[in-house]
Order: C-alpha cells, then sequence, then structure tokens
C-alpha cells in the first residue's frame, strides 16, 4: 500500500488513542494530560475526550494529581487467548499427575482484568472433592491464588492490580504493611497456605507458576480437604511439595514453550 493509500484510509481519533496508549506503555508513574500533549506535539485539548473514553473503557487509569497511566486490560485481553490456551494445554498432564498422587482436586488461575480467574480444573481422582469451575472470577485479597499472583508480581504492577480489582467491584482490600509483610513471606517460602474465606474445611494450597524472571504467570492451587476414608493419602505438608514441584515443572515447560509472547508480560 503505497502513502496515498494510506492517506485515504486514516482513522484520526483511533490514531490519537493508539499513540496515547503506546506512549504511556514506555513510561514509568504516568503522565499528565499536558504531558501526554507535549511528547505526542499536540494542544491538550484535543486529548481531554480520548482520554476521558479510555479511562471510561478500563485502558487508563487517572491517578492523584492528574495523571495517567495504562492499566492491565490490554494484557488481560491478550492472555485470554493463546498463550494462556498454550498454558493449560501443557499443565494439563501434570496436573493429572497432581491430582493423582495427592487425590486433590487442583486448578491453575491467571489475572484477568481485575480478578483471578480459572483457566484449568482437575477433579479429584475419586468420588469426593472441591470441584471449581473453569472460567470463576475470585477475590485478590481472600484466596490463596489471589495472594500468589500479588506476592509474584512487582510493587508497581501489584498496585495496579489492587487498583483494578476495586475498580471492577472486587473486595476494596487494603496494602497495608501487614498485608505486604505476608506477601513477602509467600514469596521467600514459595507458596501460600491459608483457610479458605469460602468454604469451611477447606486449605488453599497456592503456589506460583513463573517466568524466567521470577514473575508470577499463573497459581496453581490446591483446595486440600482431609480425606479420612483413606489414611493412606498424604497429609497437607507432602501435598505441598508436591505442589510446588509440580508448579516449578509447568513453569520450566511455560518458559520453554510459550516465549517472549506469554502471559508473563504483565501483568
Amino acid at each position: 500500500m503505497n502513502d496515498l493509500d494510506q492517506d485515504r484510509y486514516r482513522a484520526p481519533a483511533l490514531d490519537k488513542g493508539l499513540d496515547i496508549l503506546e506512549l504511556l506503555a514506555g513510561v514509568d508513574g504516568g503522565l499528565s494530560q499536558a504531558e501526554i500533549a507535549k511528547k505526542l506535539d499536540r494542544s491538550p485539548n484535543e486529548f481531554y475526550r480520548m482520554l476521558d473514553r479510555l479511562v471510561k473503557r478500563g485502558y487508563v487509569a487517572r491517578l492523584e494529581g492528574d495523571r495517567y497511566v495504562l492499566t492491565l486490560k490490554l494484557f488481560g485481553l491478550a492472555q485470554l487467548h493463546a498463550p494462556t490456551r498454550r498454558l493449560a494445554s501443557l499443565a494439563m498432564p501434570l496436573m493429572r499427575e497432581l491430582a493423582e498422587i495427592t487425590q486433590q482436586e487442583n486448578h491453575i488461575v491467571v489475572y484477568d482484568r481485575g480478578h483471578p480467574v480459572v483457566i484449568a480444573q482437575l477433579e479429584a481422582p475419586n468420588y469426593w472433592g472441591i470441584s471449581i469451575r473453569v472460567g470463576s472470577r475470585m477475590g485478590l485479597f481472600d484466596t490463596g491464588s489471589g495472594h500468589v499472583l500479588l506476592a509474584f508480581r512487582s510493587p508497581d504492577v501489584r498496585s495496579m492490580m489492587v487498583a483494578e480489582h476495586v475498580a471492577s467491584g472486587g473486595l476494596d482490600g487494603r496494602m497495608t504493611e501487614a498485608f505486604a509483610a505476608r506477601l513477602d513471606a509467600i514469596r521467600t517460602r514459595g507458596y501460600e497456605m491459608m483457610p479458605s474465606a469460602q468454604t469451611a474445611g477447606v486449605t488453599n494450597l497456592s503456589a506460583p507458576i513463573v517466568s524466567a524472571d521470577g514473575e508470577a504467570l499463573a497459581a496453581l492451587t490446591v483446595p486440600y480437604i482431609t480425606i479420612i476414608n483413606m489414611p493412606d493419602a498424604p497429609d497437607i505438608a507432602r501435598t505441598i511439595e508436591v505442589l510446588k514441584d509440580t508448579a516449578r515443572r509447568i513453569s520450566e515447560l511455560a518458559g520453554a514453550s510459550l516465549g517472549a509472547g506469554s502471559p508473563s508480560a504483565d501483568s
């Protein structure tokens, strides 16, 4: 297509919106409306309506001090497609092995536009167990999966995840010093263990599936229940060991199979 054809099919409003997104993607801490206009060599008034629409559609967030930052919505849209499907596919044999060894259900959760979302699930091999539906949306602050997804992210991304979660109607959790210390402890020991906030008698065990740089691609979670009619079933300590090993092996496969376009693009 020559330059004349390109001019014929121009969409100025779309170009302006894409210019803003591309600009914000390359800066830390956000930019004011005046700074955006200066960097794009345009009048600030040209961007008022465009920024307003991008904020209302969730692609950009407005911070205190009239600064605009890119949200994780574009990442969320991208990660629900091929990379996430590949992650679920390559993980399934190892998830099946995990279920057989532990006699427990397990599932994989990724972050998507404000909420952890289940993308793969394998039921317990026997007749009794917890079942989490694929597509279920969870909380960040009251689930083991949410804690792991927050713990294995950079502070800046973590803050944006919390803001998106609250904006999308999630639990209005606070990043208190105590909660931040808990996330640090999760990152140090490599997993989360907490009583379920939704179901009595269940202990959520969750370990990260990480990229090469240690950032969370997903969380692998076992909603552990004590099986009283199977005395040989692994106890919770053994289940944690197998869970962590399985998450590590999936992480290695994900690094080899997904490459630079994987869900690690952070989110």
